[in-house]
């Protein structure tokens, strides 16, 4: 089935028909349907699900901004870079048979979606959409850069929170009877301090704790070279005179969490060292919280290409299986669990790494689709791309193992001054076949630096203290002979995280290569 295409006209029978007949072999059986019908398939991909810019205005960009499975359909999102930078991005249904229809045209740039479970309707882009599929638009959002939807602090039952790219934040009354009126609540770019100059480019918003959580990954070469820091991971409890609480000042893009399971919240970003996952356990009814406060994990990057914020879209965490979740930053995707006990997040894995962007992705009657965006030419920025436009992916979750071996790199100092006896973050340790760390002194008074590096086979990071850290080995430094060591960890050998120790104040660079 990588390649089939039979022609012919489809039968009469097909759309009442197929989805009742696929069965255990769901993904299989629906795709060897579409060959039948005359419909073109390759490697999962269905050109005819696939969206594109109006050639005749200005070339922008087309990619799948948010995709929603909902009253039977698979309710769909495209955008342009900026709202009226070209033409033809809108809302679209996917029917249970794989066939498409266009809903709306709002050529705008919309890529958040969410249900709400106390009206039961979605919202996706400026759009809410009931169980009958009957469409209401939020008129005052169509033509700006709605990036999140969440659910209110203190009426959760009724309103949800808006965010747009550029930090404007706003709430609205779902309610059937309600005008959807978006009601202006505040400019995050002044809340959280970004500095001036710096362009806002928030991306991610989530509810947890009676706390409202937003992410922005503003980062481009002032952000690399450490002259200012734009990006955010921010807070807020709620109230008129509640201030925002500015949590990390590095790029972060999604935030996600469940009500149970400990009530975990974790949010993916990165800096100029690493990956970067951030947790926080805020316990619920059944499971206790064990600490509060949000814990900084380091993860490779398995790519350069996604280091600037226009590159990165929306990497999101996702839950594709039932109560399992799907992790997507810098290339690569990681298994996440939404467990976490004793304060420490379990089950990061890395499944593999990919070249394709993917700005959302969602599982649809028994299938894994992955959005995509993969033509923009940004008006003059690339001659050579040709019309705007993307597509859709189609099969299971599992089929992600089949996609790039997992491999990367990452630091956890990157020539940054290193206390004595401070270790650095839990750096991910587990899923790869080889690994090397490498240890380099810039300066330091001492005569010499001895390098400590532990790890944590058990996965708890050492959250507690009933789960200490092993020391692994110990590598020494002098200067006056060479300012550099390696160690290659042997094969077969790994742990679920390592971190690295120095006994002397120093400038250091401890950078993992895994492949």
């Amino acid at each position: 089935l990588q390649f089939l295409y039979l022609i012919g006209p489809a039968p009469q029978s097909f759309q009442s028909t197929t989805m009742s007949r696929v069965g255990g072999r769901g993904v299989l059986a629906l795709l060897a349907a579409h060959a039948a019908a005359g419909q073109l398939q390759v490697g999962g991909v269905l050109p005819g699900l696939s969206v594109e810019a109006d050639p005749q205005a200005m070339l922008s960009e087309c990619g799948v901004g948010a995709l929603m499975p909902w009253a039977d359909r698979l309710w769909m999102t495209s955008y342009l870079a900026t709202p009226g930078s070209g033409a033809g991005s809108g809302l679209y249904e996917v029917y249970g048979n794989l066939t498409m229809s266009k809903r709306y045209t709002h050529n705008s740039t919309h890529a958040n979606r969410m249900y709400h479970y106390g009206t039961h309707q979605i919202v996706i882009g400026p759009y809410v959409i009931d169980t009958h599929n009957n469409i209401r638009v939020i008129e005052k959002l169509v033509h700006v850069r709605l990036t999140a939807t969440a659910m209110h602090i203190t009426d959760p039952a009724n309103k949800v929170y808006m965010l747009t790219m550029e930090g404007m934040l706003y709430e609205v009354d779902l309610r059937p009877s309600s005008n959807l009126t978006a009601v202006f609540l505040g400019d995050l770019v002044k809340a959280l301090r970004i500095p001036s100059g710096s362009q806002p480019h928030f991306k991610g918003m989530y509810m947890g704790g009676k706390t409202l959580y937003v992410t922005s990954n503003s980062f481009v070469e002032n952000d690399e070279t450490g002259k200012v820091a734009a990006g955010r991971l921010g807070g807020w409890k709620g109230g008129a005179s509640d201030p925002w609480e500015v949590i990390v000042a590095h790029p972060f893009l999604d935030i996600a969490g469940r009500d149970n399971f400990g009530g975990m919240i974790y949010a993916n970003g990165w800096d100029n060292k690493s990956a970067i996952l951030m947790q926080k356990d805020n316990g619920d009814s059944i499971d206790r919280s064990f600490n509060t406060t949000w814990r900084r994990y380091r993860l490779p990057k398995a790519s350069h290409a996604f280091d600037h914020m226009w590159q990165t879209e929306w990497p999101r965490i996702r839950e594709v299986e039932t109560e399992r979740f799907m992790m997507d930053i810098a290339g690569q995707f990681y298994e996440l669990s939404p467990l976490g006990w004793r304060g420490s997040t379990w089950g990061v894995k890395p499944v593999s790494q990919h070249v394709r962007v993917v700005p959302d992705y969602a599982s649809f009657k028994g299938m894994f689709v992955l959005a995509g965006n993969e033509v923009s030419p940004q008006g003059k920025s690339n001659p050579y791309t040709g019309q705007s436009q993307s597509g859709l992916w189609f099969g299971k979750t599992d089929d992600l193992w089949s996609f790039g071996k997992p491999a990367g790199w990452g630091s956890v100092w990157l020539r940054e001054p290193v206390a004595a006896n401070t270790p650095s973050d839990p750096y991910l340790m587990t899923g790869f076949d080889h690994k090397v760390v490498h240890l380099t002194v810039h300066s330091t008074a001492a005569p010499s630096v001895t390098f400590r590096i532990e790890v944590d086979p058990e996965g708890f990071a050492g959250s507690s203290e009933d789960f200490p850290w092993a020391v692994y080995a110990s590598l020494t430094v002098t200067p006056k002979t060479s300012t550099y060591a390696f160690h290659a960890f042997p094969e077969g050998f790994s742990a679920h995280w390592v971190r690295v120790v120095a006994d002397a104040p120093c400038v250091a660079s401890a950078t993992f290569h895994y492949s």
